[in-house]
């Protein structure tokens, strides 16, 4: 299956929380989307792998996209090395993406920025002929593949975007797919430990930050991306 967009996240509810407006609003416009989580969310103070497992489908049920999948790397432990990222190249050769997007490049979790710089160094290393890879169980040898760009979603951190989407209509949807995750986030009857995500004020800052950032660029509600090269265009209208 190709894919137009492939979505990243080190946890479980990564991509939602980041990107999940952004994500509804191309699924509605018909895209292929899919989300690759790199881990289980083991570490996680709330909540079991295997009820993170049945969150993340629920979500993904809600978002409508076409795929997830799971690396299974280790929470809290997975390294931009060598083996890591030729687990990623091989996901993003069997999907083909055009976009990318995965998590913050400087974020308060650990595996935000290095899940970050691990996606992109694959995605850069996934379009060299000289790099082989196999999906486990298949003969054929993958064909290389390089996502036209690679975007980083905004999380913890109130990091400057380099650009906005427009999600006024995907809010709703966007708020439905985080809370999918009810292990994780505010509860007033959970009698769970308390997170720095599982406070009120947490959730309600999903919200306002993008309406703040919606008031900035002039729509209800938005989200903000970071770049890594110059965007280019193809004309002036593009940008409107």
């Amino acid at each position: 299956m190709k894919l137009d967009i492939l979505v990243f996240g080190a946890h479980p509810d990564d991509a939602e929380l980041g990107a999940g407006g952004t994500i509804a609003k191309e699924v509605s416009r018909g895209k292929k989307v899919g989300i690759i989580d790199l881990t289980r969310g083991e570490l996680g103070t709330r909540g079991t792998p295997e009820i993170r497992d049945d969150e993340s489908a629920k979500a993904a049920e809600i978002l409508g996209i076409a795929v997830r999948e799971n690396m299974e790397f280790a929470d809290g432990f997975f390294m931009n090395d060598r083996a890591h990222q030729s687990e990623i190249i091989k996901m993003v050769r069997k999907y083909r993406p055009e976009i990318v997007l995965c998590n913050a490049i400087d974020d308060r979790h650990i595996d935000h920025a290095r899940g970050s710089k691990l996606v992109s160094d694959a995605c850069f290393l996934s379009g060299l002929v000289k790099i082989d890879t196999k999906m486990e169980g298949e003969d054929q040898w993958q064909e290389p593949w390089r996502p036209k760009t690679v975007y980083h979603y905004i999380q913890w951190k109130n990091l400057e975007p380099d650009f906005a989407v427009d999600v006024s209509n995907h809010i709703e949807k966007k708020t439905q797919a985080i809370m999918a995750y009810s292990s994780q986030f505010f509860d007033p009857n959970s009698e769970e430990p308390e997170t720095p995500i599982s406070s009120k004020n947490f959730i309600d800052s999903v919200n306002y930050r993008a309406r703040d950032l919606g008031r900035l660029v002039g729509v209800e509600y938005a989200e903000g991306f970071t770049v890594e090269r110059f965007l280019a265009v193809d004309n002036l209208d593009c940008l409107i």
